[in-house]
């Protein structure tokens, strides 16, 4: 299909907009792409061939859709707002490789539909410009449900994006980095300015590129007690790792029993949390839940 009949454009945009009276719902965070040169950065970026199976969360009215849809095997997307049904009936109805699933794709098992809509041992991947209202859950969701997926590639807000990839010592860095990095290999690929977007939102946004790991980069005796250990270890940034770790333990641990295993692991409590790798994490989370 030639750009210029493609859905992602202003003009065809605004078309499908008056064809169908749609109007945009900001409770779901709607922004819709109207460029076909970032939705090929993002399709290349992604490595979709004709081999792959594409997932999609919120295809809108179907610009990245069509896009995945052209370069995939078969395309599954996600999509919440039910008022889109005749809207993505109408842009992909030239695509017989898709399928539209309306509904939220937190109470779905993705599982299961991976099960029913892709061939036995197929390489999925998960592509999708996100609502920014929503990001972290999603994705969160989709790393905790330990899928049967290659990697994911999302627009997203590139404030979120930067948290997500960022590396310690950083001010981006923080408990969402080393959660999304536990899981995944992170990186931002593309910045993506806001005029991209109909309407337009007020931050910029970026492409985040995740290869799922095979394994986890560090052994924790128990994922949730990590995960725990890391956010309290980051509830106040500005003080040392220290008092964040003793206010967190202060009904079960004296400051003294604090310090010895801040000793034990070989970390200076005076550190910030910023300040420490992933796996001094895992080290803390497995001496304190020995502990415990």
């Amino acid at each position: 299909m030639s750009k210029e009949k493609a859905i992602a454009t202003p003009s065809k945009t605004k078309e499908y907009l008056n064809k169908y009276g749609f109007t945009f719902k900001k409770s779901l965070g709607q922004n819709f792409i109207i460029d076909v040169n970032i939705l090929s950065n993002i399709i290349k970026s992604a490595g979709i061939t004709t081999s792959i199976g594409a997932i999609e969360i919120g295809p809108g009215m179907g610009a990245l859709t069509e896009q995945l849809a052209q370069h995939a095997n078969r395309v599954v997307a996600f999509e919440i707002d039910q008022r889109l049904k005749p809207v993505l009936n109408d842009t992909l109805s030239d695509y017989d490789n898709v399928e539209i699933i309306f509904q939220d794709v937190l109470k779905t098992d993705i599982g299961q539909v991976i099960a029913n809509h892709f061939m036995p041992g197929q390489v999925i991947k998960i592509v999708a410009n996100l609502p920014y209202y929503v990001t972290t859950p999603i994705l969160m969701h989709i790393l905790m449900a330990q899928l049967p997926i290659e990697s994911i590639t999302v627009m997203i807000q590139k404030e979120v994006a930067d948290r997500m990839a960022a590396q310690p010592n950083s001010k981006s860095y923080g408990s969402l980095s080393i959660a999304v990095q536990y899981y995944t290999e992170a990186k931002v690929i593309l910045n993506v300015p806001k005029t991209v977007f109909m309407p337009q939102p007020n931050v910029d946004s970026a492409v985040l590129h995740l290869d799922l790991r095979t394994k986890p980069p560090v052994h924790v005796e128990n994922e949730s007690y990590f995960f725990a250990l890391v956010q309290a270890s980051f509830a106040q940034r500005r003080k040392t790792l220290r008092n964040n770790l003793c206010r967190y333990f202060k009904d079960k641990l004296t400051k003294d029993k604090v310090e010895v295993i801040l000793t034990k692991a070989n970390i200076d409590g005076s550190r910030r949390a910023e300040s420490l790798l992933i796996e001094e994490f895992a080290q803390l989370a497995n001496l304190f839940y020995k502990l415990d």
